[in-house]
């Protein structure tokens, strides 16, 4: 599979590059048992500060170049691909935070970045990693187009025009299981082969938003999907990272539970939302005591520099991305029991804030560094009280 390919030439980059990439783990931190509303709008707030404070002069965030040996293999596209996503999700949270005049005058002109930069393209035969931009940007489009502050026009027009590219973009690279992937396999074919059920599954629900939009041309884009995400499920509890017709089991294996932390809640929400009857209550709550059962394999591979060498092969990149998706399983679960999982998940993620405010699980490139700020500022307002609520 190419995505074994791209973490051995990754490990040679690391070995190559000298001490100073060698892996190392991020130090253990200990969590605070629980955490209130105050604190995690505090951290919420510094994340959002620093947010607002890295914004390029033209509404973008960070840098659509290599910016360091560990990536050095990646093609232009594919990192242009990963700003135009991080910058979707910085987006996103300032879209979902209680507006002030500094952040709606960055969240506009980060908005113009997204509905006017250039589409990202396929990077190379191989590498499909534009349809992170496709993924992230229907998310954000579909979210912001349903907010009454942009409903009208100007804003009307450009977010339906850029919201029907993002989403004809994933109609094209959609895989034939139903899927979406970021590589390819040889032989290698304009609508790629290889997908993953936490890619599917991040999209899932906003496709069903783009539907009521009009914006998708096939209507069974969104049911091929869901198909292709029920059939990840496994008996476990746990998410094949890619459908696999005699999936493996058994020993450290990517598919048992912990290694599966991050996948376990995008999915069950995204097929939970979806109306999938055997994703019940019961299913989330699972899922959830696994994801705090199991937590220490999240943190043991967080900042490590290569893909999936932690235990149970799990990667760094998983950690924000799985704390959002796990606040947003949370808001799904019955409103009395809501507050005890939030003020058990918000210290996992305030534990790791740096001192300006930014979060970080995964090298140091500014799309890792945005991506991570935007998960975690997400994942901290859910289910924050607003100040009419207070």
């Amino acid at each position: 599979m190419i995505l074994c390919v791209t973490n051995f030439v990754l490990a040679a980059c690391l070995q190559a590059a000298g001490g100073e990439l060698q892996a190392k783990p991020a130090p253990k931190l200990a969590a605070s048992a629980e955490l209130g509303q105050a604190e995690a709008r505090a951290a919420r707030d510094k994340a959002l500060e620093w947010i607002v404070a890295h914004q390029n002069a033209n509404g973008s965030w960070g840098s659509r170049t290599v910016e360091g040996d560990a990536e050095s293999f990646i093609t232009v596209q594919g990192v242009y691909a990963w700003q135009v996503a991080s910058n979707a999700l910085c987006a996103l949270a300032l879209l979902e935070a209680e507006e002030t005049p500094a952040r709606r005058a960055v969240l506009e002109k980060a908005l113009e970045f997204l509905t006017s930069t250039p589409l990202p393209k396929r990077g190379d035969d191989w590498d499909v990693d534009h349809v992170w931009a496709g993924v992230f940007g229907t998310v954000a489009c579909t979210a912001v187009a349903r907010d009454p502050r942009f409903t009208a026009d100007p804003w009307r027009a450009k977010l339906s025009k850029r919201g029907r590219e993002f989403v004809a973009l994933l109609e094209k690279m959609q895989a034939p299981n139903g899927g979406w992937g970021y590589y390819d396999d040889p032989p290698y074919t304009e609508r790629p082969k290889w997908a993953t059920s936490f890619t599917t599954a991040s999209v899932v629900p906003a496709l069903g938003f783009a539907e009521e939009l009009g914006w998708l041309s096939d209507r069974e884009t969104k049911t091929r999907a869901v198909s292709y995400l029920r059939r990840c499920a496994l008996p476990n509890g746990a998410y094949q990272y890619s459908l696999d017709m005699l999936p493996w089991i058994g020993g450290e294996s990517i598919n048992d539970a912990r290694g599966s932390l991050g996948r376990i809640q995008v999915c069950n929400w995204a097929l939970f939302r979806s109306g999938e009857r055997s994703v019940t209550e019961d299913k989330l709550r699972e899922g959830l005591a696994s994801f705090f059962e199991h937590h220490e394999y999240l943190d043991v591979a967080r900042m490590r520099p290569i893909p999936h060498e932690a235990y149970y092969f799990n990667a760094g990149y998983f950690y924000f991305f799985g704390h959002y998706y796990a606040a947003l399983v949370v808001e799904l679960m019955p409103a009395a029991e809501r507050e005890a999982w939030r003020r058990k998940l918000r210290p996992e993620i305030v534990k790791t804030q740096r001192p300006d405010g930014s979060f970080g699980d995964f090298l140091g490139s500014s799309y890792m560094i945005q991506a991570s700020t935007a998960f975690a500022a997400l994942a901290l307002d859910a289910g924050l009280e607003t100040p009419t609520q207070r």
